[in-house]
């Protein structure tokens, strides 16, 4: 005798597409991201970020681990911002063309001041107080 279905009913191959479906959009989504994976900074003061060297002019360094991009705006300015997109807090991809890029959904932002230039992104990459100690760059 088999029971009777008084809800939504699923077959055995009605309930194996579904769970197909899922095994394949929850990875999708996943790798779109929410970016719940990029956290701000937690970085302690004192931490050494990257070396002056290693940040190209108009150009700059993602620190994953760190969740900081570090970039020099003119020769000799360096400056830091959380590398966490203001958007979906996806990590920004580098800087392409004098502005940061998050290829997420392509939002852009300055060097100066780390201010939305274009894309989705409403808000600014929140600034990450840095000093510099001969060649290196740390968080202040």
């Amino acid at each position: 005798m088999t029971p009777e279905c008084t809800g939504p009913c699923l077959d055995r191959r009605g309930a194996l597409t579904a769970a197909a479906v899922a095994g394949v959009g929850i990875p999708f989504l996943a790798a779109c991201g929410d970016g719940s994976t990029a956290k701000p900074s937690a970085a302690p003061s004192g931490t050494t970020l990257t070396t002056t060297d290693a940040v190209p002019v108009e150009g700059g360094v993602v620190l994953g681990e760190e969740n900081v991009i570090v970039v020099q705006p003119e020769e000799g300015e360096f400056k830091a911002f959380s590398s966490v997109c203001p958007h979906q807090r996806c990590q920004v991809s580098g800087v392409q063309d004098g502005e940061i890029v998050c290829h997420c959904h392509d939002s852009h932002f300055s060097l100066d001041d780390g201010a939305p230039t274009s894309g989705p992104a409403r808000e600014p990459l929140g600034e990450v107080r840095i000093t510099v100690s001969g060649n290196d760059i740390q968080i202040a």
